[in-house]
């Protein structure tokens, strides 16, 4: 029993640690929490049900797709709705970024319906017993292959690629990366692409392993996967992704044993957090200095 819900949270915590990256790199970067991410990562699973549509279930190649589709949606995120806001108060970007999630989950309802569809399949279901008392199927196995996978590339991208140390100069310090040279547009866009693509893939893995996909589907995992990235430290990567597995993991153990209480304790956690350690559990530096 204790095994078994191990795992599951172990997997449902690598898909809150997916979606939490994009919270962390954008506050990170910018500095204010981009409340349409959730809906971005609803959009990610509308895209890859209909490319699994067209491409016959292709895993590699919808999972690319809709990784490159989410990231350009998100980049158009950042254009029309936080750009011209740049310099403009940090209570009104956030409430462009609240405008922008009831846009983009209207939209989906106006374009595609309320209804619930379900995802093609991508690979014929099989379990594998691990002891007496727990299984894990090939599908939970390619969603957790798949997590650890994007996050060792985002790992890698942040701290040996030409953008990744732009993008860490200009959580830094802006101004001053801007004056050694760094392209603050430039750095802006990657920083959203590739958080959005993420959530894309996010999308992608979550339609799959429980073959729905649905409008709303958005809210819940953003709320779920900020609480991820207040947990480790919102901006820290290392603590989005901590974050992520350990709240799938307590999320899952409180379904298994108070079912009726299982969203709750996930957010009792934040507040928990929030009020002991601020910083979250990786000490991000929330609060910064005023020059």
């Amino acid at each position: 029993m204790i095994l078994q819900q191990l795992i599951n949270g172990i997997m449902l915590g690598s898909v809150y640690a997916l979606i939490a990256l994009g919270y962390t790199m954008v506050y990170g970067v910018m500095k204010f929490i981009n409340f349409a991410h959730g809906d971005v990562y609803m959009w990610g699973a509308f895209f890859a049900m209909f490319l699994a549509h067209f491409l016959g279930g292709q895993f590699l190649p919808v999972l690319i797709l809709t990784m490159i589709l989410t990231g350009i949606l998100g980049v158009l995120v950042e254009r029309v709705a936080y750009k011209p806001l740049r310099r403009a108060p940090r209570l009104v970007v956030t409430t462009s970024a609240l405008g922008m999630s009831i846009v983009l989950s209207n939209l989906a309802r106006l374009l595609i319906g309320s209804a619930t569809y379900p995802m093609p399949k991508v690979l014929a279901v099989h379990d594998f017993k691990l002891g007496p008392s727990a299984v894990i199927n090939n599908i939970q196995i390619l969603v957790l292959v798949t997590a650890v996978v994007l996050m060792v590339l985002l790992n890698w991208f942040v701290n040996r690629s030409r953008y990744g140390k732009a993008i860490r100069a200009a959580s830094e310090d802006q101004e001053t990366a801007g004056l050694m040279g760094v392209n603050m547009d430039n750095v802006v866009s990657v920083t959203f692409f590739v958080g959005s693509s993420l959530g894309g893939a996010a999308g992608l893995l979550v339609g799959m392993y429980y073959d729905a996909v649905y409008s709303t589907m958005g809210y819940a995992a953003g709320l779920k996967a900020f609480t991820a990235a207040i947990l480790g430290g919102i901006g820290s990567i290392p603590g989005a992704m901590f974050g992520g597995l350990l709240l799938g993991i307590v999320e899952n153990f409180a379904g298994a044993f108070l079912s009726n209480y299982r969203d709750g304790i996930a957010f009792l956690v934040m507040i928990l957090v929030l009020l002991f350690r601020p910083g979250g559990l990786f000490n991000a530096k929330i609060y910064q200095k005023r020059v």
